[in-house]
């Protein structure tokens, strides 16, 4: 079995609106081709935008799951922070 995977880290960092809309797209295109995409991102409406799940790291630990559909600002901000959902 071959698993395909593309990691993008910051991958419209730096660049123009139209720039973001093809990266956007492209990423995607692979996704609906069904290929894995682990998106590592600092802009949350990108990640909003994009994913199906996220996680969100704090200190260098896993703070939390939350599915896109469900994801609300305040809550991944919190996690964000160390705030983990059982303490908010």
């Amino acid at each position: 079995m071959i698993l395909h995977l593309l990691v993008v880290g910051q991958p419209t960092r730096g660049v123009d609106i139209g720039a973001i809309e093809f990266i956007h797209r492209q990423i995607i295109a692979m996704r609906d081709a069904g290929k894995a995409v682990l998106l590592v991102s600092v802009e949350l409406d990108e990640i909003l935008s994009l994913s199906d799940r996220i996680l969100v790291m704090f200190d260098g630990q896993i703070m939390g799951e939350i599915l896109a559909k469900d994801a609300d600002e305040r809550e991944i901000g919190l996690l964000m922070a160390g705030v983990r959902k059982e303490a908010a």
